[in-house]
């Protein structure tokens, strides 16, 4: 279990194999004897391993694995579907971080920092993250792992590899299946967090000449999840009708906010009537409620997702109770001919299917004791009329969603004498669905709304020329012209628009284009790098980045004067993309064979950034007489900056030593949100930083062990690792955020001949410190408390946990 410091590890950040301490880019290289090490079996697990990276999964009413957004060096996504770090799977990108943690035994997964846009193309605002498979050789061989925990903690793997027909086709099988239950349980003895994993996947090498290798890869894999490990700090108590109290509500303060939280454009003054919000300052508070949820699966549970009709998933593919179900499917090819010497020849496809649905308990307490109903009569009281669902309050909802995409590429890379240089094309076509539906009604095919297919089209031309200006300095030059063709289609129902504020007026079947959007950019990158010495090179480089644009076509729903007034506050059915603009500079390097170190410092300029707000238009339709339109805009605007470095020194045999850290600091410019102005009241974000993103954070691992003389093979290891995040901010106001994370964990083991036998415990303190945090809602009958955000979502970690694992090699 000893940690490779020589330095030879190489990666494919430029699209071709180079050293890692002689790339000029930041990477980190995470083996798979690495992730065995650590005990790394998912994103959440290699984000918690990971400085400067953060896994967002809570901020649309539900912390599960549905959608885990991946925040690096600071870099939060805009909405909740928004990413601004994309997945690869040998270069292939891939729908969702879902995939990645798919791969069972990787080669190694390998951390991109920064822009990547030249290379990678879109998404890659602030990094990649690309996991590389095992290639197969001449030899038979394999090997099984099995692990038993506590909390039914388990996991079986298992692979083997071969000759098919030796020098021309080997394949490499593998197959996993991980499963444990929840650290946390509801009022009814339900386990919250239950997670289940399978994966299987198959991979082919061909190698119909020496200067030939073709790698054809195919996976499945399926994410069976119970009821998610969530809970909610309330503002509000939330009482039942003889006076008890449900809730208890935990405010520490109370802000000053505006019923419609956005400036008056005139007098530059809010538009709304003050109002007071009990709500959260500072570190927040421990949970003073016990973690509840109505998760039982009821007929009432059973009828509502086996409706049909309005549904972007068949019900048979569906999650058949609370949780979640995932499968995915994916494939890729890839090709590299070195044509003559100094020339090669590279190609790749790969197509994702990826489909989900969750169905979750929005409310995220025990609403039993409160009635279903609501006094909507106003008569006082209750009527037999004015309750649904199941009798008392609950509020299940199903989000569902599915992705297809498939992907091209071909480029073509030379050496000739002091140049080296590649140039290539780009494809990438993607369509996605997604529908919604539920409530605290009797849960018909009513309640379910299917939303419209979005589809882009990206085409890239991209190219990167290097020139070795002497035998140690070397500039290289970078970059990609990229078109993106956006689309937004009407729901299966049709969408009848009653103004020509956006688009001409009148009834769009479904499946007919509401909006489209042609956008082109040029994201360049220069490098210059140092090679001070043969062990020491230091480099700078600076990138420009772009993140896709978006629709609004939910305006186009409203009646005529609300598009009308929406146009006229300046609201656009189509927004620009985001862009950005890093510099960096790094030093990376190795002092004798015992210790490796990386580092690196960043500014980064973020600008035309997507924010979420309200447009407040006159409506006579409703009783308040305006509209409330949620519109995405350009008004964002963040410096960001940082310092990141990791090191493993190995002084002796018996002693290894990795660390690293990061200091990921953001600076808001600028930002609007009618949400979190009407609870907060703060309208100048000026110097405030990005929400769900660690200021601070740490890895730490000490290894110590040797041979066992006298055994064959044999050597024995304890290993113990220090995982630390601070806090993070629930929104952009900076009023409300976690506290510090520190987990512990500890690994054992020795080693006979092909025979491996270890013991583990994580979270040794039982650490219950919410991994994850978002500004919500406190749901009860009639909705009182849903004017302004009132809860925080908390997303709950998984407490102490330990068991044993035997690995056997053949």
């Amino acid at each position: 279990m000893a940690q490779d410091t020589g330095g030879d590890i190489i990666v494919t950040a430029r699209k071709t194999g180079e050293d890692i301490l002689k790339v000029p880019v930041t990477v980190t290289a995470i083996t798979s004897e690495t992730l065995d090490a650590k005990g790394i079996v998912s994103v959440t697990d290699m984000a918690a391993s990971t400085p400067g990276i953060n896994i967002n999964n809570s901020s649309s009413g539900h912390a599960d694995r549905s959608f885990q957004q991946v925040v690096m060096r600071g870099m939060t996504p805009s909405t909740t579907l928004a990413t601004t770090t994309s997945m690869f799977i040998d270069g292939v990108a891939v729908s969702s971080p879902s995939q990645v943690s798919a791969i069972s035994n990787p080669e190694r997964v390998e951390i991109i920092k920064g822009p990547q846009s030249a290379y990678f193309g879109r998404n890659t605002f602030a990094g990649a993250i690309n996991v590389v498979t095992k290639m197969p050789g001449n030899d038979w061989g394999g090997e099984v792992l099995g692990m038993l925990g506590t909390r039914n903690n388990w996991r079986l793997r298992g692979s083997i590899e071969g000759p098919i027909i030796p020098d021309l086709l080997s394949f490499r099988i593998n197959g996993e299946q991980y499963s444990r239950d929840g650290s946390w349980k509801n009022q009814d003895g339900v386990t919250l967090g239950d997670q289940q994993t399978k994966s299987a996947s198959l991979l082919l090498a061909i190698t119909p000449a020496s200067n030939v290798t073709i790698k054809l890869f195919g996976m499945l894999s399926e994410d069976k999840d119970g009821p998610s490990a969530q809970t909610r700090l309330y503002s509000y108590d939330v009482k039942a009708p003889n006076g008890s109290t449900v809730v208890q509500g935990q405010a520490n303060c109370v802000l000053t906010g505006d019923t419609r939280g956005v400036l008056n454009p005139t007098t530059g003054l809010p538009s709304g009537t003050a109002v007071q919000n009990p709500y959260f300052c500072g570190t927040i508070p421990t949970m003073a409620n016990p973690v509840t949820a109505n998760v039982t699966n009821t007929d009432f549970v059973r009828q509502f997702l086996n409706i049909g009709t309005n549904r972007i998933v068949d019900p048979s593919e569906g999650v058949q109770g609370y949780g979640l179900l995932r499968r995915t499917k994916h494939a890729h090819a890839t090709l590299d001919w070195e044509v003559t010497d100094g020339l090669t020849a590279s190609a790749l496809a790969g197509y994702n299917r990826e489909v989900w649905t969750t169905f979750i308990d929005l409310d995220s307490y025990d609403g039993s004791a409160l009635p279903s109903g609501y006094d909507y009569n106003g008569n006082g009281t209750i009527d037999a009329s004015e309750i649904f669902g199941e009798g008392y309050f609950n509020y299940p909802y199903l989000i569902e969603r599915k992705i297809d995409d498939f992907s091209l590429e071909g480029r073509l890379q030379y050496v000739s004498g002091p140049f080296r240089g590649v140039a290539g094309i780009s494809y990438l076509s993607a369509d996605q669905l997604q529908g919604l539906g539920g409530g605290t009604g009797a849960l018909t095919a009513s309640s379910l709304s299917p939303g419209g297919l979005s589809r882009n089209k990206t085409t890239g031309l991209f190219f990167g020329l290097t020139y070795d200006v002497t035998d140690t300095i070397s500039a290289s030059f970078e970059g990609r012209y990229q078109i993106d063709q956006l689309q937004a289609f009407a729901r299966p129902s049709g969408v009848n628009v009653a103004s020509s504020a956006f688009i001409p007026a009148g009834f769009y079947t479904g499946g007919t284009v509401l909006a489209s959007a042609k956008y082109k950019n040029f994201t360049p990158r220069a490098i210059v790098n140092w090679q001070i010495t043969p062990d020491t090179m230091v480099y700078a480089s600076w990138a420009k980045g772009v993140n896709p644009a978006q629709f609004n076509t939910n305006i186009l729903s409203q009646v005529e004067s609300v598009q009308d007034a929406a146009a006229a506050a300046g609201g656009q059915l189509a927004i620009e993309p985001e862009k950005i603009t890093n510099y960096e500079i790094g030093l990376k390097g190795r002092i004798g064979s015992t210790l490796r170190y990386t580092f690196a410092a960043y500014y980064a300029q973020w600008r035309n950034q997507i924010n979420s707000t309200i447009i407040v238009a006159p409506d006579a339709t409703q009783p308040t007489g305006y509209s409330f339109v949620t519109a995405s805009m350009n008004a964002g605007s963040v410096n960001l900056r940082g310092i990141e470095g990791e090191a493993s020194w190995r002084p002796t045999e018996f002693l290894t030593i990795d660390a690293a850290g990061a200091i990921n600091d953001s600076d808001i410019k600028a930002f609007a949100s009618s949400t979190v102005s009407a609870l907060t009241g703060i309208y100048d974000y000026s110097g405030k930083e990005m929400k769900n993103t660690s200021k601070y954070s740490a890895n730490v691992g000490v290894q110590v062990g040797t041979e066992i003389s006298g055994w064959d093979k044999g050597s024995w290891f304890v290993r113990g690792d220090w995982n630390f995040k601070s806090g993070v901010w629930s929104n952009e106001a900076n009023l409300a955020r976690t506290p510090d994370l520190h987990l512990f964990n500890a690994r054992a083991g020795i080693t006979r001949g092909n025979l491996s036998l270890e013991a583990f415990v994580n979270n040794i303190f039982n650490n219950k410190t919410p991994l994850t945090i978002s500004d919500n809602y406190t749901l009860s009958p009639g909705f009182v408390y849903a004017a302004r955000t009132s809860a925080l979502m908390l997303g709950l970690g998984d407490l102490r946990t330990a068991g044993v694992q035997a690995k056997i090699k053949f």
